[in-house]
C-alpha cells in the first residue's frame, strides 16, 4: 500500500506540492493526473526517496523507500525510460539489475519475452533503442523482481497503440493479482481505461481523487416513460424539476431511486431510467485543472504568423 500524508515541498518561494494525502491500495490501478508543472514528477520522486519532503510523509508499505532493504525487490519503479546506460545492452541493464537484486538470472530472459524484446534487440546497445523500446526496457527492469508495488511515470510515451495495448493489459493483470499500481500519465484515454482511482492534482494541490466510476458518474437521472406527460405530472407532485430530453424523455438532478418511486406511486409506466450522461475525463481534467493549464490561457497567433516564420524564420 502507498500512503502519503500531508506531503509537501519547497523550493525557496515556489511550493511545488501542497499539503497532499491519498492513498493507493493493492488490486488497483490509480491513475495520477495533473498538467506539466502541477507537481506529480516531485510527488513520485519524493516517495521514491529521490527527493527530500519539506514536510509530511511518504510511505510504502509504512517505510519510506530508502528505509526498505533491497526495495527494487519489493518496489518496480520507472519515472524515466532515458535514464539508462547508453553503452549497454538491453540484456546487460536487466542482468546487472538482477545481479543487485540478488535474483535468478533467468528473469532476465523472461522478462524480456515478457515485454517483447527479441533477443537481438536485446543485444543492441540501449543508446540505439527508440523511445517505445526504452520504454519496454524500463517496465521489465520494474518487474524484475515481481514486486508488490509498482510507481510509473509516464510508462506509455512512445509506444505505439498496440503497444499501449499491451500495457494496459500487463498493468490490469498486474493489478487483478493483488499488485498496487501508481500510474503518472498524460494519456487521459488510456488512464480512464485502466485506472480503478483517480487523482488530479493542479498547482501542487490535490483538485480531486476518488474511485473513476464516482468522479466521471453524470449527475441526476434521465427517465423515458410511455405516457410522458403522465410522467412530468407525476414528478412535479413529489417535487422533482424535470427538464424535456426527448420527445418522451425528461433529465432532472433528482436520484434515480425517487424518480422510480415517483413514478411508481402515480402508476406510469417507464420505459428506460438510468443515471444522467457519464461525463468524459477529458472534460473533468481540463475543467478541474483550468487554472493551471499552459495553452489554454495562450493567445492565439496573430494574423501572417504562420507563413512570416516560414519564409524568414523570423519571428
Amino acid at each position: 500500500m502507498i500512503q502519503v500524508q500531508n506531503l509537501s515541498k519547497r523550493y525557496g518561494d515556489h511550493l511545488a506540492v501542497d499539503d497532499i494525502t491519498f492513498t493507493c491500495r493493492p488490486g488497483t490501478v490509480t491513475g495520477f493526473l495533473g498538467p506539466n508543472g502541477a507537481g506529480k514528477s516531485t510527488t513520485l520522486r519524493m516517495l521514491t526517496s529521490l527527493t527530500i519532503p519539506t514536510s509530511g510523509s511518504a510511505t510504502i508499505g509504512g517505510h519510506r523507500y530508502s528505509d526498505i532493504p533491497n526495495p527494487g525487490a519489493q518496489i518496480g519503479v520507472l519515472l524515466d525510460a532515458s535514464a539508462q546506460h547508453n553503452g549497454r545492452t538491453g540484456r546487460e541493464v536487466l542482468t546487472i539489475a538482477a545481479q543487485t537484486m540478488g535474483l535468478d538470472r533467468k528473469r532476465v530472459d523472461e522478462m524480456l519475452d515478457l515485454v517483447g524484446l527479441s533477443p537481438k534487440e536485446a543485444k543492441r546497445r540501449v543508446g540505439n533503442y527508440s523511445l517505445g523500446m526504452r520504454q519496454r526496457l524500463g517496465i521489465a527492469s520494474s518487474l524484475l523482481a515481481d514486486p508488490q508495488v509498482l510507481i510509473l511515470d509516464e510508462p506509455a510515451n512512445g509506444l505505439d497503440p498496440a503497444g499501449i495495448h499491451w500495457m494496459r493489459q500487463l498493468l490490469r493483470h498486474y493489478a487483478d493479482r493483488g499488485g498496487t499500481v501508481l500510474l503518472s500519465s498524460h494519456l487521459l484515454h488510456e488512464i480512464e481505461v485502466i485506472a480503478d482511482e483517480i487523482i488530479v492534482i493542479g498547482n501542487g494541490q490535490i483538485v480531486a481523487q476518488g474511485s473513476k466510476d464516482e468522479l466521471l458518474a453524470g449527475a441526476g437521472t434521465f427517465v423515458r416513460a410511455l405516457e410522458p406527460d403522465e410522467l412530468a405530472r407525476a414528478l412535479s407532485v413529489a417535487g422533482i424539476h424535470v427538464t424535456p430530453a426527448t420527445a418522451d424523455g425528461f433529465s432532472t438532478d433528482a436520484d434515480p431511486a425517487d424518480v422510480g418511486k415517483a413514478a411508481a406511486a402515480a402508476g406510469v409506466a417507464l420505459v428506460e431510467l438510468r443515471p444522467g450522461d457519464r461525463a468524459g475525463l477529458e472534460d473533468l481534467f481540463l475543467q478541474l485543472t483550468a487554472g493551471n493549464q499552459r495553452d489554454a490561457l495562450a493567445p492565439a497567433p496573430a494574423p501572417g504568423f504562420g507563413p512570416a516564420v516560414q519564409q524568414g524564420g523570423q519571428a
